[in-house]
């Protein structure tokens, strides 16, 4: 019996992987009143043979990482949608986020303890990726919380 392989679900995934630098625009918000910029650092690797992406995230500010995360994402054959499940420096608690691509842009949804939340992975363009953080109070008005671009290093 040979064992089962990663699927095309699990390769489309595959394209997260790499180091990703880039600057991220961080809109006001309660969190952050006054916004600002920063320096987004993403590490993306396949494990456990190709079925699952390791995201390792730093964010840097005024010379500082100020908030760190880690990301796992994988597909979920028995709801047939990607996940990513992801934990923080902010809250240190899970939230899974569930979507699905349109052509090569993936859109994960996830309800928080702190609302709603959506993130966004454009990987249209080869060597880099966009990425888009929104977030709402109730799930169907929804505001820009952070954009960010990202070059691959390697």
């Amino acid at each position: 019996m040979s064992m089962p392989k990663p699927t095309e679900a699990h390769q489309k995934l595959a394209k997260l992987a790499g180091r990703w630098r880039g600057i991220e625009k961080l809109h006001p918000s309660p969190f952050d009143p006054a916004g600002g910029e920063a320096e987004g650092r993403v590490d993306n690797r396949l494990a456990l043979d190709g079925w699952i992406v390791l995201q390792e995230y730093e964010q840097e500010r005024s010379g500082a990482v100020n908030f760190k995360g880690h990301g796992v994402f994988s597909f979920d054959p028995g709801r047939g949608v990607p996940v990513m499940t992801w934990w923080d420096s902010f809250s240190g608690v899970a939230n899974e986020y569930a979507g699905d691509w349109q052509g090569d842009v993936l859109t994960l949804n996830a309800k928080t303890p702190y609302g709603h939340s959506r993130a966004t992975f454009d990987l249209s363009n080869a060597g880099e990726y966009g990425f888009k953080m929104e977030v709402s109070p109730d799930g169907s008005q929804w505001f820009p919380f952070m954009e960010g671009q990202y070059r691959r290093i390697d």
